[in-house]
C-alpha cells in the first residue's frame, strides 16, 4: 500500500515516514505541497494521503479538495488547532478523518490501518451473496460498493459508502449517531463529535438532497438518521 505524506514540518514528516515504513508501506514523503501535487496529478497507485493543514502555497484543505476532484482513497488531516469549525471544514471538504497535533504516531497508525481497512474493501468485488438496497431511485450495491440514483452514478468515498449502507441495512429503523460513529470509526462516540453530522451533510450533497427536505436520508432529531424503507 502507497501512502502519500505532506507537512512541511519537516520533523513530523520524518515522523510519520518511519513509523509507516516500519509497518512495511511503500511512502512518498513531501515538505511541500506544489510539489505533493504534482505528484498527486501523476501517480494512480496511491491508497491513502495524510496532510497537514497549515502549509505555506496550497494548504492541506485545498490539496484535499483537489485530490477530491479526482480520487475517493482515504485522507486523513493532521491540524495543530483544535478547533471544531477546522475539523468540519476538513470533512466537508471530503477528508475521512483528522489527528491533532502533538499526536501519539501508534494513535496516526492505527488509523491508517483502519482508513486502509475500509479502502479495501471498497475496492473489493465479490460475486456471491450480492447485497443490493433499492429505494425512490437509489440502488446501493454493497459488494460492487457502487452507489446509483436514478442510473447516475454517485463517487462515494469508501467512509461515505459505509455509511449509507449502514442506513440502507437498517431501513426503516433511526441510527443514531453515536451508533453510526462506533460502527464506522470504530472509535468510542463524544457527544460534542461532528464528525456523522458532517458526513452526512457531505452524502446528502452527493445525493442532491434538498437541505430543508432531504428525500432519502432523514433526521430524525434528537434521535439520528434513517433511510425509508
Amino acid at each position: 500500500m502507497s501512502i502519500i505524506i505532506v507537512d512541511d514540518e519537516k520533523e513530523i514528516a520524518d515522523l510519520v515516514d518511519v513509523v509507516l515504513k516500519n509497518e512495511g508501506y511503500e511512502t512518498l514523503k513531501f515538505y511541500d505541497s506544489g510539489d505533493a501535487y504534482k505528484e498527486i496529478q501523476n501517480n494512480k497507485n496511491i491508497d491513502l494521503a495524510i496532510l497537514d493543514v497549515m502549509m505555506p502555497g496550497i494548504d492541506g484543505f485545498e490539496l484535499c479538495r483537489k485530490i477530491r476532484e479526482s480520487y475517493t482513497y482515504p485522507i486523513i488531516m493532521l491540524t495543530a488547532r483544535v478547533e471544531d469549525v477546522d475539523k468540519i471544514t476538513g470533512l466537508s471538504i471530503g477528508a475521512d478523518d483528522y489527528v491533532t497535533k502533538p499526536f501519539n504516531p501508534l494513535e496516526l497508525l492505527a488509523r491508517v490501518k483502519a482508513q486502509l481497512r475500509r479502502y479495501k474493501k471498497y475496492d473489493a468485488i465479490t460475486t456471491s451473496g450480492v447485497e443490493v438496497f433499492e429505494n425512490n431511485g437509489l440502488v446501493i450495491n454493497k459488494q460492487e460498493h457502487t452507489v446509483l440514483l436514478f442510473d447516475e452514478n454517485i463517487n462515494l468515498t469508501p467512509t461515505e459508502f459505509d455509511i449509507l449502507w449502514l442506513l440502507c441495512e437498517n431501513a426503516g429503523n433511526v441510527v443514531s449517531s453515536e451508533s453510526i460513529f462506533e460502527a464506522v470509526w470504530k472509535e468510542d462516540y463524544l457527544d460534542s463529535n461532528n464528525t456523522v453530522m458532517v458526513h452526512i451533510r457531505r452524502i446528502r450533497e452527493k445525493l442532491k438532497e434538498p437541505p430543508k427536505n432531504p428525500k432519502i436520508i432523514k433526521t430524525v432529531w434528537g434521535v439520528g438518521y434513517k433511510v425509508e424503507k
